[in-house]
C-alpha cells in the first residue's frame, strides 16, 4: 500500500474511533447535565459538589461505553491497570472540568443556574480533550499489529547444502586455523 493509501487509511480509523468517542461522549455530556440539574435544584447541594457528583455517574457511564462500543477492540488482558489509568486521567478531567466551574462560581461570582449550566458544559468540553488524549495514548491501548504467520514447516527436510570447492577457501579455515607445515606425501 502507498504511503498515501495508507495515511487515508490511518485517518478513517480515527475519524470513526472520534466519531464512537463523541457518540459516548455525547451520552455522557447529557447525563453529566441532567444529574448535575437534577442535584442542585432537588437537594441544594452547593454548585461544584453537585457537579463532582454528576460528574462521577458520568464517568461511571462513560467507562461502560467507551469500554464496550468505542474501544472494544482494543487490549483487554490489563483490565486492572485499564480501570486505575481510567480513574486516575477520568479524575485529571474531572478536576479540570470542575475547577472551570469553581473558578466561575467563587471567582467572578457567576451562579445562576445559566452561568451554571454554561460553565459546566465549557469544563466538559475542556475536559474532553484532556480525557480523549488520554484515553487513546494511555487507557485503551491500539493491540499490537497482529504478526505475520510464518510459512508452513515442509513435510521433507531441506536439500544438503554441497561442500565447498577445493578452490575455494573457507573463512574458517583462513581465519582461526593456523598455518601448518606442509605434510609429506604418505608412501
Amino acid at each position: 500500500m502507498s504511503e498515501r493509501g495508507a495515511l487515508r487509511v490511518r485517518l478513517i480509523r480515527f475519524a470513526r474511533e472520534a466519531a464512537k468517542f463523541g457518540a459516548v461522549g455525547g451520552a455522557g455530556l447529557l447525563v453529566n447535565l441532567l444529574v448535575f440539574n437534577l442535584v442542585r435544584h432537588v437537594t441544594g447541594l452547593p454548585v461544584v459538589r453537585a457537579s463532582v457528583l454528576a460528574t462521577v455517574v458520568a464517568i461511571a457511564f462513560n467507562y461502560i461505553g467507551f469500554r464496550y462500543f468505542t474501544y472494544r477492540e482494543r487490549d483487554k488482558s490489563r483490565r486492572t491497570k485499564e480501570m486505575g489509568l481510567f480513574l486516575l486521567f477520568s479524575a485529571a478531567g474531572l478536576v479540570i472540568e470542575n475547577g472551570i466551574l469553581y473558578t466561575a462560581t467563587y471567582g467572578f461570582g457567576w451562579d445562576t443556574p445559566l452561568q451554571s449550566n454554561v460553565f459546566k458544559f465549557v469544563g466538559i468540553g475542556i475536559g474532553t480533550l484532556f480525557r480523549f488524549w488520554s484515553y487513546r495514548s494511555w487507557v485503551f491501548r491500539a493491540l499490537p499489529p497482529a504478526a505475520e504467520t510464518p510459512p508452513p514447516i515442509a513435510e521433507t527436510p531441506p536439500p544438503i547444502a554441497e561442500p565447498p570447492s577445493e578452490a575455494a577457501p573457507t573463512i574458517v579455515a583462513e581465519t582461526f586455523l593456523e598455518p601448518q607445515p606442509a605434510r609429506p606425501p604418505a608412501r
